[in-house]
C-alpha cells in the first residue's frame, strides 16, 4: 500500500480524438475538475479550450504536451514566496 497520493493532474481520452485535463483535487462532481478540453485538428497538432484562465498557449503538437505544461504552471506557482500581509498591532484592551 503507497502513502504517497496519485498524480493531480490526468489527461482523460474521451474519444480517439478529444481529452480532457482533470484536476483531481476536487471531487468527481464539482465543475472545477475540469481544467482544459484538448482536440486533435491534425496528426500533430492539438487544440485547447482552457476552462480557468491560465496564460497557456492554446495550440500543442500532443495531449500529453498539454498536460506537462499544466504541471510545470502549478508547480511554479507553489514554488514562489508567499505574499506578505500586513499585521496591526493588537487593539488596547480597554477597562
Amino acid at each position: 500500500m503507497s502513502l504517497m497520493p496519485g498524480p493531480r493532474f490526468e489527461l482523460k481520452k474521451i474519444t480517439d480524438s478529444e481529452w480532457l485535463i482533470l484536476d483531481r483535487r476536487y471531487g468527481s462532481d464539482d465543475a472545477r475538475r475540469t481544467i482544459a478540453c484538448v482536440y486533435q485538428v491534425e496528426p500533430h497538432l492539438v487544440e485547447v479550450v482552457w476552462l480557468r484562465d491560465l496564460p497557456l498557449a492554446v495550440s500543442y503538437m500532443e495531449a500529453g504536451d498539454v498536460l506537462e505544461d499544466v504541471k510545470q504552471f502549478y508547480a511554479r506557482e507553489r514554488s514562489r514566496r508567499p505574499v506578505p500581509i500586513p499585521h496591526l498591532p493588537p487593539l488596547a484592551a480597554t477597562a
